[in-house]
């Protein structure tokens, strides 16, 4: 009798399936919201962080329940102006564009901004990677959400090649236009280090949460996670630093986040070293740019992100769009927190980009 291997893979099945018959369920499934952890909503009303960035510093917000969790938004102007969409960078929610938010509204343009996964009010997916798949995706779904057909793109620091990303990934969603505010993203070697599982308990090291696990995320180093609390440190300086004379403690918010949020740590590192801040590159040099203006702002004094990235992105959209629809704009002594010192600057360029 010839040999069958169809009936051998039919045994082997059926005892697969006795097998998980009487195996407990894994800690995750293919439930829908996937798991993950929630944000600044879950604190007390009276807490620093949400006293610091409330909920309602805008208004017309709400939350879409996505595939890896709900996500805050706020929507404002005109509901006839000019719809635009705001993204945010790597440790600073939506409460980077304060200043921002009320110069194209009173332009006459419709106003979406929202928190990142992992940021500010939006969940934090605990088995996901927070590299441009994801915050691409996330963008797409939130414009499906309140359903805009699309929108004109504006990025700061992360959120530049987080836009450059959504028009190499849905140039159908974007309307011409896209603005990048000191756009990171030009580092083209990304640091990678050898995995240990330390790093799963080191990740909430110094938190008011208990650790949690972190399956599915792989960057489980010590080198890393020194490097990572490094960095974290130097964000409110990052942010204070200069003539900039900031709200009351508006930096906190970073620090009040890795402490409060015990998904906040896993996104941003993630961020840095698997997702948008490095290796970008090749999102400005897509096709997609074909028929698209892009605008950079940068600051001269930015020692965040080289001002000379934003030359090098412009040259690498003009091998698809048309070299007079590339603009660099530079403001002279602006550093990284020209969204907070220049603002005034900054809102004028863009509006001035979106009426051309």
């Amino acid at each position: 009798m010839p040999y069958d291997p169809t009936h051998l893979l039919s045994k082997l099945l059926l005892v697969y399936t006795a097998f998980r018959a009487f195996r407990p369920l894994p800690p995750h499934s293919n439930l829908l919201p996937a798991e993950s952890d929630a944000g600044l909503g879950a604190l007390p009303p009276d807490s620093p962080a949400r006293i610091l960035y409330p909920e309602t510093w805008l208004g017309g917000g709400a939350y879409a329940t996505l595939p890896l969790g709900k996500v805050k938004y706020w929507i404002v102007g005109p509901e006839s102006g000019t719809k635009v969409v705001l993204i945010h960078g790597l440790t600073t929610p939506s409460i980077a564009f304060t200043h921002i938010v009320p110069i194209l509204a009173s332009a006459n343009f419709r106003v979406l901004v929202y928190d990142l996964y992992g940021r500010g009010y939006s969940d934090a997916p605990r088995n996901a990677t927070y590299d441009s798949n994801l915050y691409v995706t996330q963008l797409a779904l939130l414009l499906q959400h309140v359903r805009w057909e699309r929108a004109r793109v504006v990025g700061y620091s992360m959120g530049g090649p987080i836009a450059a990303a959504f028009v190499a990934a849905f140039p159908s969603l974007v309307e011409r236009d896209v603005a990048m505010i000191a756009s990171a993203g030009g580092a083209e070697v990304r640091i990678k280090f050898s995995s240990g599982p330390l790093m799963r308990k080191l990740m909430m090291f110094g938190t008011a949460q208990k650790p949690l696990p972190f399956s599915g995320y792989r960057n489980h180093s010590w080198a890393q996670w020194f490097i990572f609390e490094a960095f974290l440190q130097r964000i409110p300086a990052i942010l204070t630093r200069g003539s900039y004379k900031k709200p009351p403690h508006i930096s906190d918010i970073v620090p009040l986040q890795a402490d409060h949020l015990p998904g906040f740590r896993r996104a941003v590192a993630s961020s840095l070293f698997e997702g948008p801040i490095m290796c970008m590159r090749w999102a400005f040099c897509s096709p997609n740019w074909t028929g698209f203006r892009a605008l950079f702002v940068h600051g001269t004094a930015d020692d965040v992100v080289p001002p000379a990235h934003s030359a090098i992105f412009g040259a690498l959209i003009e091998h698809h769009a048309k070299p007079e629809e590339v603009r660099i704009e530079q403001i002279l002594g602006a550093m990284h927190n020209l969204v907070f010192t220049h603002y005034d600057l900054v809102g004028t360029a863009l509006v001035e980009f979106f009426n051309k």
